[in-house]
């Protein structure tokens, strides 16, 4: 009996995947995709803490394009293909109302994440696309013509199935959450192929401080504040909202700070946190100085309920060494100015970052030199595509990496 060949296999049914055998299905070709876990979209349904961030609302490509750094250059022609403004009109269309939040983020009006992998299924069905889910890949067979036409003949799954197409598109993203099936398999594969793989790295990762202190600070949100990266000097900072756990940091701008922490060399680090970064130091000293005046006759410990949450207030205490039962009336000026320093540079030192297990995306990846980025094609296989995840490429949060996935993956169904 004649084996089925398809135009195209997808292999990996999260974001990337989905949308691209979805169009390339909506386009006419005849689509398998194929999936290891037993659901598709298994990450996408608990990305943004179940809420799905899906895009940003960044108006201007330029400034959308210089937001993922060095490598945001190859996604010129994507985000050209689709923006993230036809990503909004994609999921309207698909009868997935979509709200509007501060820092642009744009999100499911339902927040459930679970309705955007809803919506990719529909459209799936919409293009008539063969889904197969427990399919895991076993390995890739590829053949040489002459040097300039290396081609994948099939894919042999784990159960011995063979896959056979005209083109094959990997969507199976990166190493991050691995329990969610992403445990860079393809990469592996894709070497022995000829592929260069840049290393993967945890990136949006929580941060490992060296100090036990955090463990006193374990929930405490903070808001409006300032977190730097230093090691002779400051090399990166970020303001917004983050969060202490009992081992560090997490929230927006510490996930944000670890993209860059995940490429230095160095990794002798200090964290510092200003707690008050609309204030310069003398400002800060005179909003200190009128605060004791007003509470001239109270205890030290019962004088900081204005300027700082009430769970920093006894670390804050106890790192100053003044006597917490001083009378503010009686801090010394050398007393005041070290309790400023530690307001505006709250010191950690970087033990490490979480890692995969609670990394968001992977940075690292296929090396963009061996991609066509006008059309997603490897410059190494002639029917090979790559979309999402798995390109050494990545983006802060707010809905960019997703974004990627999108652009990437609409455009690689083009073929």
């Amino acid at each position: 009996m004649m084996k089925k060949k398809y135009d195209l296999a997808v292999i990996g049914g999260g974001a990337a995947g989905m949308i691209a055998a979805g169009h390339a299905g909506e386009l006419g070709s005849r689509v398998v995709l194929l999936e290891k876990n037993r659901n598709l979209g298994v990450k996408l349904a608990i990305t943004g803490k179940g809420r799905c961030n899906i895009t940003n609302a960044e108006e201007d490509l330029k400034n959308l394009i210089n937001i993922y750094g060095k490598n945001g250059k190859f996604l010129y022609s994507a985000l050209n293909k689709f923006s993230n403004k036809d990503v909004v009109d994609f999921f309207e269309n698909l009868g997935l109302k979509t709200k509007l939040e501060r820092g642009g983020r744009i999100l499911p009006a339902s927040d459930n994440a679970k309705d955007v992998v809803s919506s990719l299924k529909k459209y799936l069905n919409e293009g008539n696309v063969e889904v197969r889910l427990n399919s895991p890949v076993e390995k890739i067979i590829t053949h040489t013509k002459n040097n300039n036409d290396k081609k994948i003949d099939k894919i042999i799954l784990k159960n011995g199935e063979e896959i056979i197409a005209d083109s094959f598109l990997f969507t199976t993203g990166g190493k991050s959450y691995p329990r969610t099936g992403s445990t860079g398999d393809a990469y592996k594969w894709l070497e022995k192929i000829g592929h260069t793989v840049v290393e993967p790295k945890p990136a949006l990762s929580p941060i490992i401080v060296k100090e036990k202190i955090v463990e006193e600070l374990e929930g405490l949100s903070l808001k409006n504040v300032e977190i730097s990266i230093w090691d002779n000097h400051k090399l990166y900072s970020s303001f917004g909202e983050a969060l202490f756990t009992n081992k560090g940091l997490s929230g927006p701008i510490v996930l944000d700070l670890s993209r860059k922490i995940c490429k230095i060399k160095t990794k002798d680090l200090k964290i510092k946190i200003d707690y008050k970064p609309a204030l310069d130091y003398p400002t800060l000293d005179k909003r200190i100085l009128r605060d004791f005046e007003e509470l001239r006759n109270r205890q030290f410990k019962n004088s900081l309920d204005k300027l700082l949450p009430r769970k920093l207030i006894p670390v804050i205490i106890n790192l100053s060494g003044i006597d917490e039962n001083k009378k503010v009336n009686e801090i010394t000026k050398i007393e005041r100015k070290k309790l400023i320093k530690l307001l505006k540079e709250f010191e950690m030192s970087f033990k490490g970052l979480v890692g995969f297990e609670k990394a968001i995306v992977t940075s690292g990846g296929v090396d963009l030199k061996e991609v066509d980025p006008k059309t997603m094609k490897s410059k190494i296989i002639n029917n090979l595509y790559f979309a999402g995840e798995i390109l050494d490429i990545d983006g802060p949060t707010g809905g960019y990496n997703l974004q990627v996935a999108w652009s990437t993956g609409y455009l690689a169904a083009e073929i």
